[in-house]
């Protein structure tokens, strides 16, 4: 059986897919790395709302996804970016998603941490509104019983006038926080809203800001998760981390070489390619578990191409890939987003990245993939 995709303006090519999916079981929980995969929301296409109406959540479909990712050993990093928190899910329905996803999590002995960020502020901020925001979606998590991770703030990001700002703000939720947490710091390729994090557009400055909230907190600080696509700066920052803070790489681009690390450390995961690729990934942390890390890489590495591309800018779409495959894998029985954010990528987009995801095995059932991906170029007029 073929399939004709798109090949540059009014061409087709014809790609064979692939007739088995890459074979792997669910496993037990890693020994050697901690492993997040940020989750994405499934939306209720049936519910008749518009793209900027608060987000239908199809909570069955949602849940069940992170139970597949729970039983493959992977924690699940709760209503992040990869939620599309900021882009479809506001407060009101991701403070709902973290309480149902933690009250799974522990029925299920799953792990599980959330994301606390500031986003019930819909216009300018002061600091001190700032700071009320943070600290009442904290309190939600620690209520639920989740670990919380503090990401970075667009409200801060536009009130803070210098990293003196930032400063006191982590130092205030830190102090109060009740267990160790994770810091993010999210890049502006994930968020145009968060250029000049840290009080500076100078990445070295902004980064010194960063280890100096750490150092003054350490034991308030589980870890921190970097997600600025630049392999040599997380490995500077990795290094000068205090003893005990672990590194959870957000490096869609260069997990594989941070996550096997070098002699002097290696990087934990909180990332959103482990959406799709969560079989895979757990399959290459179980390898690298037993010392492994040439098999480790084996697995791993072919999985970038698939990732590089999900993950091209604007990079903030990288969602839109990720529901795809999510349907054609059948987690899910549509390709529909909140915020109507399933149009933010191209038809070619869209087909470059089944193939890829083909090509590593990713759909359990390879023939019902193919029939989807048909149905989709035939909504936007390929005939086959």
């Amino acid at each position: 059986m073929t399939i004709r995709l798109p090949d540059g303006p009014d061409r087709l090519r014809t790609y064979e897919p692939r007739t088995e999916p890459f074979a792997v079981n669910p496993g037990r929980s890693f020994t050697s790395r901690t492993v997040f995969s940020a989750a994405h929301v499934v939306a209720d296409p049936f519910a008749d709302v518009s793209p900027d109406a608060p987000a239908a959540v199809d909570w069955d479909l949602t849940l069940a996804f992170r139970r597949h990712l729970w039983s493959h050993g992977l924690g699940v990093a709760e209503a992040m970016d990869t939620a599309q928190r900021g882009m479809g899910l506001d407060w009101a329905g991701a403070a709902e998603l973290i309480r149902r996803s933690a009250a799974e999590a522990k029925a299920v002995g799953g792990l599980i941490a959330c994301g606390v960020g500031t986003d019930q502020l819909t216009g300018p901020a002061t600091l001190a509104e700032v700071r009320a925001a943070y600290e009442e979606q904290l309190a939600l998590v620690e209520e639920s019983g989740a670990q919380a991770v503090l990401m970075a703030s667009r409200a801060l990001a536009a009130a803070a006038s210098g990293p003196e700002d930032y400063l006191e703000v982590y130092g205030h939720l830190l102090r109060q926080a009740a267990e160790p947490v994770v810091l993010h710091w999210l890049g502006p390729m994930f968020d145009p809203a968060l250029e000049g994090y840290w009080g500076s557009a100078s990445l070295d400055a902004a980064t010194e800001t960063f280890l100096e909230v750490i150092a003054a907190h350490p034991d308030k600080v589980d870890g921190i998760k970097v997600s600025l696509l630049d392999a040599r700066r997380e490995i500077d920052i990795r290094r000068r981390l205090p003893k005990g803070v672990r590194c959870y790489t957000g490096d869609d681009f260069h997990y594989p070489e941070l996550i096997a690390g070098d002699e002097q450390g290696f990087s934990h995961a909180l990332l959103g390619i482990f959406d799709p690729l969560g079989p895979l990934a757990a399959e290459a942390v179980r390898v690298l578990d037993t010392g492994d890390t040439q098999g480790f890489r084996a697995l791993l590495d072919p999985t970038v191409g698939l990732s590089r591309h999900l993950f091209q800018t604007p990079t903030r779409f990288y969602k839109t890939g990720v529901v795809l495959l999510a349907w054609l894998a059948d987690f899910q029985p549509h390709f529909t987003m909140v915020g109507g954010l399933q149009s933010a990528r191209s038809l070619p987009h869209l087909a470059r990245a089944y193939e890829l995801a083909d090509g590593l095995g990713l759909f359990p059932d390879p023939k019902l993939a193919e029939e989807r991906m048909k149905t989709l170029l035939s909504v936007y007029g390929v005939t086959q």
